[in-house]
């Protein structure tokens, strides 16, 4: 290796060894509310005046400040020799907790739900098995279920950080397909509703029931889901265990990784077999390349999976094989921005 493939080199690792750092700081500027003082202040501020009104040291907000301007969350520019920063796009789009495209809450939960865990990560490769019951007490064999019954605040948090990570992604996600012929739908394990509400707007003729567990029924009633949305209705219950309410399309985003593909199968042959003539079953994952090379954030998403829960990331023709052992067929796929849609007929 050259001397300069050796510099290369050095800087590759180093970017990686400190990305957590990149998390964190993208997270606590944003909790902090350093992205919404800028965003609704409409004009540059020094890192005093910031500090002052966030109630931060301003030794301690001008290196966060700086941090983020190397991030590119924040520009500086320079006036009467101050420096003054404002919010770039991305940061008023995303980082912003007032945006309606805010990752706030997905932040969050990544924070202090997801980063705590690492420190586990090696007893789940030595072990092959989710390290949950460490951190929290919750079985990583049902830890969403788990963790949505606990009492300490991380079931809100779980949810706000699929809500926003749907409101982001779910309107492409119910669009990648022409799903106009299906008009009553069952959104399993829908959690918030985000995608329910992109799935109304798009086929406004249709009616949406989520199904899941009971915990997660009366949170979206209180917070996600208004009286107004009339076309969405709730079934409670375990879906596997409990009846599954009959539709011509059953929706499973992010589902399936979380559990082993016994489960997968046991939850398709279920959905398959309450499935009205002619339905079928929309799948929202990331998959895996057939060579299992990349693409790295659903190589990333598989480790978490380990440390988590019982499931894994996949490939296509492993998801296809999951969907033909519980009797689908015609199996289509499109692959979107940040997530792959299958859609299969029963």
């Amino acid at each position: 290796m050259s001397a300069p493939e050796q510099a290369g080199a050095v800087e590759i690792l180093f970017q990686h060894q400190y990305a957590f750092l990149i998390s964190k700081i993208m997270f606590t500027a944003s909790d902090l509310g350093v992205f919404d003082l800028l965003m609704e202040s409409k004009e540059p501020l020094t890192s005093v005046t910031i500090a002052e009104r966030l109630g931060t040291s301003p030794f301690g907000m001008e290196r966060l400040l700086d941090a983020c301007v190397g991030l590119k969350f924040l520009r500086m520019e320079r006036k009467d020799n101050q420096a003054l920063y404002g919010n770039t796009d991305i940061s008023n789009l995303y980082l912003a907790k007032s945006s309606l495209k805010s990752q706030y809450h997905s932040l969050k939960f990544s924070s202090e739900f997801i980063y705590p865990g690492m420190q586990y990560l090696a007893d789940s490769v030595r072990e092959g098995k989710s390290q949950t019951d460490r951190l929290y007490g919750i079985s990583g064999k049902d830890w969403s279920g788990a963790l949505n019954r606990s009492k300490s605040g991380l079931q809100k948090m779980f949810m706000d950080a699929m809500h926003a990570m749907w409101r982001l992604f779910g309107r492409e996600m119910m669009a990648a397909f022409d799903l106009s012929r299906f008009p009553l739908v069952c959104d399993v394990g829908g959690c918030t509703g985000a995608c329910a509400k992109e799935y109304i707007s798009l086929y406004p003729n249709s009616t949406v029931t989520i199904l899941d567990l009971p915990e997660i029924v009366e949170q979206a009633k209180n917070h996600y889901v208004s009286s107004q949305d009339h076309q969405i209705t709730f079934h409670k219950g375990d879906f596997f265990k409990d009846p599954i309410p009959e539709a011509d399309l059953y929706i499973l985003t992010r589902v399936l990784h979380d559990w082993a593909d016994d489960k997968c199968v046991q939850l398709l042959t279920r959905l398959h077999k309450a499935c009205k003539p002619g339905g079928g079953v929309l799948i929202v994952e990331t998959a895996l390349n057939e060579d299992r090379k990349g693409p790295v954030r659903c190589q990333l998403f598989s480790v978490l999976m380990l440390l988590l829960t019982e499931g894994k990331e996949r490939t296509s023709s492993e998801y296809n094989a999951l969907l033909s052992a519980a009797g689908f067929k015609e199996i289509k796929q499109k692959k979107m921005s940040f997530y792959d849609a299958f859609l299969a007929r029963k």
